[in-house]
C-alpha cells in the first residue's frame, strides 16, 4: 500500500480546511429575509445582499423590484428558484394581496429568472425581450447545476421557464395595467440583458448594468463597450431613482461614480494599452489600485479579473 506523499497530506488538511471554513461561513451568514422598500408611488424594491449566493439569501444576492396596478402586480425579476419566488412573493404579500399578474425578467443570470415557473403557476405572465430568452435557453442547465451548489435543496422544484411573452428587437413600450413601461437592451453584464424604466415615476431598474457599493462584474460573455454606451444612454433619462442590479437604491450621480465611471476607466486605461499592444501584466499592475473604485466591496477579488478580461477583448478586438 502506499504511502501518501508530505505534499499530498497538506493538501488534503488544507482542502479540508477550507471547506471547514467555508462551513462556518455559511453557518454565520445571517438569513436573509426579503422586505419591500417604498420608492415612489406603486413602486417598490427589494434589495438583496452583496454577498455570493448561499443557502442563507437562497440566491436572492441582487435586487428586484415590483409595481402595484389596479389589475395586479408587475414583477421585475423573479428569483434564483422556486424556493426564493416563494420568499419574493411573501414579501409582495407584505404590502399588497393583489396577485403578481406580469413577471419581467430584466436578464438571463440564474437569479433574475428561474422563478419564472413559480409565478406562471400562480397565473403570472411571463415577459422578456427575445436575447434575453435565447441566452436564457443556452445557460439554463448550466444555471441550474450550478445554483444547486450554492443553495442545495432549495433548487427543488425548480423548471425553467422562459417567456411566453417575447418581444423583439432591441426595444419595447408597454402598457400593463396602466403603467406604461419602457424597456431597452443594453446587452452589458450578458447577452440580451436590459433596463426597464418607469417614466411617471422618473425610475429606473438597471438590471446588471449598473452596480453600486460593491465591484461590477465583468464576466466572459459581458461587454463593456456595450455597457459604456447603454449607460451613456442611461444618463439622457435623468432618472430621479435608480434600482441597481446590485447596491443600494441609489441616483444617477452614485451609479455615474461606480459603475459609469468604471467603464471608462476600463475602456480608457486598460483597453487602450491593450490597442496600443502594451504588456498585459505591467497594465494590470500599473492600474492595480484605482483609488476611486477601492472603497467598492469585492474589489480585491473582482478588479484585476475584470481588468484582464477588458485586455484580452480589446487585444483581439481593438476597433
Amino acid at each position: 500500500m502506499n504511502q501518501a506523499t508530505p505534499a499530498f497530506r497538506f493538501l488534503a488538511r488544507l482542502t479540508v480546511a477550507w471547506f471547514g471554513f467555508l462551513a462556518v461561513a455559511q453557518a454565520n451568514e445571517p438569513v436573509y429575509v426579503p422586505k419591500a422598500q417604498h420608492i415612489k408611488g406603486p413602486v417598490y424594491a427589494i434589495v438583496g445582499p452583496l454577498g455570493q449566493r448561499s443557502t442563507a439569501n437562497a440566491g436572492l444576492n441582487a435586487n428586484y423590484g415590483f409595481v402595484i396596478t389596479d389589475s395586479g402586480v408587475i414583477l421585475i425579476d423573479s428569483g434564483a428558484s422556486a424556493h426564493s419566488a416563494a420568499l419574493l412573493d411573501k414579501a409582495i404579500k407584505q404590502v399588497t394581496s393583489k396577485p403578481v399578474r406580469w413577471v419581467l425578467n430584466t436578464g438571463s443570470q440564474d437569479h433574475r429568472w428561474l422563478g419564472n415557473d413559480y409565478f406562471a403557476r400562480q397565473g403570472a405572465q411571463i415577459h422578456a425581450m427575445s436575447a434575453t430568452v435565447q441566452t436564457q435557453k443556452a445557460a439554463a442547465q448550466q444555471q441550474i447545476a450550478g445554483m444547486t451548489r450554492f443553495v442545495g435543496d432549495q433548487m427543488k422544484g425548480t423548471v425553467p421557464k422562459h417567456a411566453d411573452q417575447v418581444h423583439e428587437g432591441s426595444e419595447a413600450s408597454l402598457t400593463l395595467g396602466g403603467v406604461a413601461v419602457q424597456w431597452v437592451q443594453t446587452n452589458a453584464h450578458y447577452p440580451g440583458d436590459t433596463w426597464i424604466y418607469l417614466p411617471a415615476q422618473s425610475t429606473v431598474f438597471t438590471g446588471d448594468l449598473v452596480y453600486v457599493d460593491r465591484m461590477l462584474g465583468v464576466l466572459p460573455q459581458s461587454n463593456v463597450r456595450q455597457g459604456d454606451q447603454a449607460f451613456a444612454r442611461l444618463r439622457t433619462l435623468a432618472p430621479q431613482q435608480v434600482v441597481p442590479g446590485h447596491g443600494r437604491v441609489t441616483d444617477m450621480a452614485q451609479a455615474q461614480k461606480e459603475s459609469g465611471d468604471y467603464y471608462r476607466f476600463l475602456i480608457d486605461n486598460v483597453g487602450a494599452a491593450a490597442r496600443n499592444m502594451d504588456p498585459i501584466t505591467d497594465t494590470l499592475d500599473k492600474f492595480a489600485a484605482p483609488a476611486q473604485f477601492k472603497h467598492l466591496q469585492n474589489f480585491d477579488e473582482l478588479h484585476r479579473a475584470n481588468m484582464n478580461r477588458v485586455f484580452v477583448d480589446f487585444e483581439s478586438n481593438p476597433q
